[in-house]
């Protein structure tokens, strides 16, 4: 179906998405920090990126702006999925590009009709 990207450090986390993500039949790559994700995306292209905020070194605020802004990687849309639940957290990732803001812990539910409605938004828009 989708190459979707998830940023994220904890390894539980990426492991939970990653089996709800590959069982609704979506290809999953992963990255451990926000630093590694603007790179990835520039060289992988995926569909959809699953954004965690707190990093080391640059957030996933931060690499959201940025990938929003970049010509090569402007038109992946970005969810945010964070522990950081506040309503100015979410006004805040939504202002630097995300087109979604998912409060965790996410159900695999929860998950995957998030993906497959932003991906449907994705394709409508494209063409």
């Amino acid at each position: 179906m989708a190459r979707i990207l998830i940023v994220d450090d904890s390894p539980t986390d990426v492991h939970v998405m990653t089996n709800a993500l590959q069982g609704a039949g979506h290809e999953v790559l992963a990255a451990g920090s926000a630093v590694d994700s603007v790179d990835l995306a520039k060289d992988k292209k995926p569909d959809l990126i699953l954004m965690d905020v707190v990093f080391e070194g640059m957030s996933g605020f931060q690499a959201t702006r940025k990938l929003a802004k970049d010509p090569d990687t402007q038109n992946i849309p970005i969810v945010i999925i964070s522990s950081k639940g506040q309503e100015t957290d979410r006004v805040w990732g939504l202002r630097q590009g995300a087109v979604e803001y998912l409060v965790k812990p996410v159900k695999p539910t929860q998950l995957i009709e998030t993906v497959q409605s932003v991906l449907k938004v994705k394709s409508v828009s494209q063409k």
